[in-house]
């Protein structure tokens, strides 16, 4: 885990070093958007070799920590709500729900809070057999008649094809902001 977490570093920072030749703000929003997804995973590997059980991560920590570098590495001043219970998961859960947080946070953070102040919340739980995870904010709310399995932005095309990978069921609310809510089986106890 420790090599796959420096492989992926070194990915992101070839990606950086590319950043250096473009002054197209898309390329660099790009760019900048693998960097995050990429640091989602090495994150995931790095808790994996830190923990006690090399094939189970303690989720709670590894969100607390991604959200708040999610929210640092866009400059923002928002507020994060974290509602996260202890639950542990293997690396073929955790790399695609720590993607999905990472997509769905960041977007809160681009698009929901134009005057830059609100609230994002997650909450993780877990119940008999299953794991709740909601990601929400306070914000300006996507439109009503917005799909997010047939989207053209590659964000939330990846939530949905995530979820779909953890044989999971994805909700959304657009009343008084934005809330995502997905419901997946726990498949590697």
């Amino acid at each position: 885990h420790h090599r796959v977490k420096n492989n992926l570093q070194i990915i992101s920072s070839l990606l950086s070093l590319q950043s250096a030749y473009t002054d197209n703000p898309a390329i660099l929003n790009i760019l900048r958007e693998s960097q995050g997804r990429i640091k989602a995973m090495a994150m995931i590997h790095e808790h994996l070799y830190q923990s006690e059980s090399l094939g189970r991560v303690n989720f709670r920590e590894y969100v607390e920590k991604l959200v708040g570098d999610i929210i640092i590495s866009h400059d923002a001043s928002v507020r994060k709500d974290l509602e996260i219970e202890d639950v542990e998961v293997g690396l073929d859960t955790a790399i695609p729900l720590g993607l999905i947080i990472n997509e769905l946070v960041t977007n809160s953070i681009k698009y929901a809070f134009p005057d830059g102040v609100g609230t994002i919340k997650v909450r993780i739980r877990g119940l008999d057999d299953s794991i709740e995870l909601v990601v929400a904010d306070d914000g300006v709310g996507l439109p009503e008649d917005i799909d997010p399995s047939s989207t053209d932005t590659l964000g939330l095309k990846l939530v949905t094809i995530l979820t779909k990978q953890l044989n999971g069921k994805l909700t959304l609310d657009v009343n008084g902001g934005t809330k995502f809510s997905m419901v997946f089986r726990i498949r590697d106890k």
